[in-house]
This record gives C-alpha cells, sequence and structure tokens, in this order.
C-alpha cells in the first residue's frame, strides 16, 4: 500500500494522534516537513493520502509552499486521492478548491462544542455524532469559505464552518488530532495568545485547557476516530 503523506508546517504541530489511528490500522505514513524545508511533490501520485497539519501562519502569508501545496491538493482531487486536513490544512483545501480564508469574527482557542449537521453526507462522516453536539479543540483567528460542492458537517456560534466534506475529502477548521502532549506544549508556547482573548467565551486560559485534558481529551478521541474511520476508506489500497 501506498503511504499516506503528512504535512507538517510547524515543528509543534505535528500529526498527533491521526499518525497513531494510521498506525493502529497498519496504514504505512511518512512526514513531508514543510518546516524543515522539505519540497512539495509534484503529483499525489505516489501516496494513497494527503494529510495537512496546521501551523500559526496563513494561508494568505506570502509563503512560497503555498501555491505548490494548493497545487497538490487539487491534483489529488482530481486523482481522488483522499485529502485531510486539519485547521491550516482545512484552510489549504478551501483555498486550493476556490473559497476563501478570511480573519473570524472571534479567536477559537480550547475546548469547545460545536454541532453536527444532519444531512445523509454529515450522517455518513459523523456517524452517531450527526445532529448532535461534539467536542472539539481550536486555536484559530481565521475561517475558511466551503468550496463549491463541499458540504459542511459541524458549526457552532463562534465559527460556522468547523469542518466540511467533498466526496472523500474532509477539511477541518478544529483540531481533533490533539494528544495530551500537544496541548501542553500549544499551552506553554502560545500561552500570551490564549491569555490575551481568555476573557472571550471562545477562549481559555492555559491553564483551564490542561484542567479539563482527562474530561475532554476521551470524549474527542470517540469523534477523532469516527471521522478518521471514514477517511481511510477511499484510501488507494
Amino acid at each position: 500500500m501506498k503511504p499516506v503523506a503528512i504535512f507538517r508546517h510547524s515543528p509543534t504541530e505535528g500529526p498527533g494522534y491521526f499518525a497513531i489511528f494510521l498506525e493502529q490500522q497498519g496504514i504505512p505514513w511518512e512526514l513531508v516537513a514543510i518546516d524543515e524545508g522539505a519540497t512539495v511533490p509534484d503529483s499525489a501520485e505516489g501516496f494513497s493520502g494527503l494529510c495537512f497539519m496546521g501551523g500559526p501562519m496563513s494561508v494568505n502569508d506570502p509563503l512560497p509552499w503555498v501555491e505548490p501545496v494548493c497545487a497538490l491538493i487539487r491534483d489529488a482531487v482530481a486523482r481522488n486521492v483522499p485529502v485531510i486536513g486539519h485547521c491550516l490544512g482545512g484552510q489549504l483545501m478551501s483555498k486550493a478548491l476556490g473559497g476563501q480564508v478570511t480573519r473570524n469574527a472571534v479567536k477559537e482557542i480550547g475546548w469547545s462544542q460545536a454541532g453536527g449537521e444532519d444531512s445523509a453526507i454529515a450522517k455518513n462522516w459523523l456517524g452517531p455524532f450527526a445532529g448532535r453536539s461534539g467536542t472539539i479543540f481550536q486555536w484559530h483567528g481565521e475561517t475558511f469559505s466551503l468550496p463549491t460542492g463541499a458540504t459542511r458537517l459541524l458549526a457552532n456560534g463562534y465559527c460556522a464552518n468547523q469542518m466540511f466534506a467533498l466526496g472523500p475529502h474532509l477539511g477541518m477548521q478544529c483540531h481533533v488530532e490533539m494528544t495530551p502532549e500537544m496541548i501542553a506544549t500549544w499551552c506553554e508556547q502560545w500561552a500570551d495568545e490564549a491569555i490575551a482573548v481568555a476573557d472571550l467565551p471562545s477562549a481559555q486560559t492555559p491553564d483551564a485547557m490542561l484542567a479539563e485534558i482527562g474530561e475532554k481529551l476521551p470524549v474527542m478521541r470517540e469523534l477523532s476516530n469516527q471521522l478518521y474511520s471514514v477517511w481511510i476508506k477511499g484510501l488507494a489500497r
């Protein structure tokens, strides 16, 4: 089986639970460390799927790898190679497929809830989470529009487009890939950003995020498993 390529754009925003899930399913993967200067492949032909992780930058920044990544996403969609994006990764998918990435009304940081849509497509992706609330983790200040033909899967009052599906492809604004170690690192690395907006109902302090790991992470893991299980069905075997 061809590997899943996992694109990392920032040293502390690695594949997290997504890679653990792939390994549990016996699916090979390889890391493409954009943050270390790795070259973006010209084609998705050598991979069974593509995964794009998060990052503190914007897809609208003049970074040399943004357009090659967008071209690769379009190539993957044309070849029916499944693509999945987490936060910045979901924004890259939207941009590549004709959507726009703009400033969100508020920053969302920390644990939050989002409601699952109840369409047939949402039911396929979300399973038992369709039509009800699910726990997610957030750290973003921008948001994406839905590409043409995409279906919204998840939304909340702070950000309407938390997640979309387009055929076998899944774009997310939220972070369902988090591990306790990743949360601790982010809370240390970006503490000032979180504290600056912690008075907003859409944000939490680092202490609050860390205190809720034991309660919230197992609940979110159920959603992660549901989404990832559906996504891997589309991989070329």
